[in-house]
């Protein structure tokens, strides 16, 4: 069979990426930040239904060495793929292409909102997988904004920083995500998942202590390519937006009765879009009571109803996916589920503490068996949000 990855690799090593600064600039940097990316525990598609999510950070993180420039100058050098940009303040207009777009965006924001920040040269490097579903993204803001504020000795409180960021994404480059990824890469501490209600930004630390429980979280990658995803995201975001209005609510997380709503809709396609954001914001409530009582195995049912539900009645998931959850289950994972926006991207799965490589590998055989490439995959560990490392 194929080669199986087990991927990302560890995090950049600082003094590479110190050195690195110190060849481009000449002198050593200021400092050294990170963000994470994040994996979703439960919660799809709730976020923008003023609903609530469930999210951890990851070890895996963008790491950034940078300093202060004496002009209203970026320079962003990328180590993945010898990548170097340059902009200007004259430069920061919403919609700007290429991937320095979302550190132009952070600046644009800070400035928008009253910080008005110095040139700077950064560094960077990320193993955060792209197109994963993992907020790469939102890692490379989050750290960005890490890196500003301290250059410029700004005080931001961390729930501002993950709205700045968020503002980034969804007006300078242009995706209409929702809070939870910047809210994640920015809050989440090590050890625990993030209980966050999407309308109120209320957050609570849930203890989410997996080894304790004999257990770990599979997290593979099925390097599925996200066909469709801005657009059938944004049909589905209309559709509940459209029922909302129907129903008479701000947003569907205020549905008081499921059968009720549902029977005031015509139209089947919109009622399932509605069943499914009803019962997923129930099933996080449900979550975040089991890890509060320490019950980690009580998980298991609520990402098999969660994947269920996002390939039945919300209609997001793909063949690799869906495979790739059948096969977790069959190879003896306690529950499974698709976690991101759809379309591709990951499962996670709960498994037995050291059973992730063998189920993994049952999952790589029947990819290859099906004619589909070879996954990626790691154990998702609840790490630190962004934070200045040096």
């Amino acid at each position: 069979m194929r080669a199986m990855d087990s991927q990302p690799a560890a995090p950049a090593d600082v003094d590479v990426l110190t050195r690195a600064y110190t060849d481009l600039v000449g002198r050593a940097p200021a400092g050294v930040w990170a963000a994470p990316g994040r994996v979703n525990l439960i919660g799809e598609h709730t976020d923008y239904n003023d609903g609530f999510v469930m999210p951890f950070a990851l070890p895996q993180r963008v790491t950034v060495a940078a300093g202060r420039r004496d002009d209203d100058t970026w320079r962003v050098r990328s180590l993945n793929g010898n990548l170097t940009e340059t902009f200007d303040r004259a430069d920061l207009v919403p919609g700007m292409d290429g991937w320095q777009a979302y550190v132009a965006g952070v600046v644009w924001a800070l400035d928008e909102a009253g910080h008005r920040v110095g040139g700077a040269d950064l560094v960077l490097t990320s193993d955060v997988p792209i197109g994963a579903g993992l907020s790469s993204s939102a890692a490379l803001e989050c750290a960005t904004l890490a890196v500003l504020a301290d250059l410029d000795d700004l005080v931001i409180e961390p729930m501002e920083r993950a709205k700045l960021a968020r503002r980034a994404e969804n007006a300078f480059v242009g995706a209409p995500t929702g809070q939870m990824d910047q809210a994640a890469s920015t809050l989440c501490e090590a050890g625990n998942a993030l209980f966050f209600d999407c309308r109120s930004f209320d957050v609570e630390q849930v203890p989410l202590d997996l080894a304790g429980a004999g257990l770990e979280l599979l997290v593979l990658d099925t390097r599925t390519p996200h066909a469709l995803v801005d657009s059938e995201y944004a049909a589905r975001r209309q559709s509940c937006e459209d029922a909302a209005a129907i129903l008479g609510v701000s947003a569907l997380r205020d549905v008081p009765d499921l059968e009720s709503a549902l029977a005031q809709l015509d139209d089947e396609v919109m009622r399932r879009r509605v069943r499914h954001v009803v019962t997923e914001n129930q099933r996080v409530l449900d979550a975040a009571e089991r890890l509060r009582a320490q019950d980690y195995r009580g998980l298991a049912p609520l990402l098999d109803a969660s994947h269920a539900s996002m390939r039945d009645d919300f209609e997001i998931t793909v063949p690799t996916v869906d495979l790739a959850v059948r096969v977790a289950t069959e190879a003896g994972a306690h529950g499974a589920r698709m976690t991101g926006g759809g379309f591709g991207g990951c499962i996670i799965a709960l498994v037995d503490q050291g059973r992730s490589d063998a189920v993994a590998l049952a999952i790589a055989e029947a990819f290859e068996a099906s004619g589909y490439g070879p996954p990626a995959h790691f154990v998702g560990v609840p790490s630190a949000g962004a934070r200045r490392l040096r």
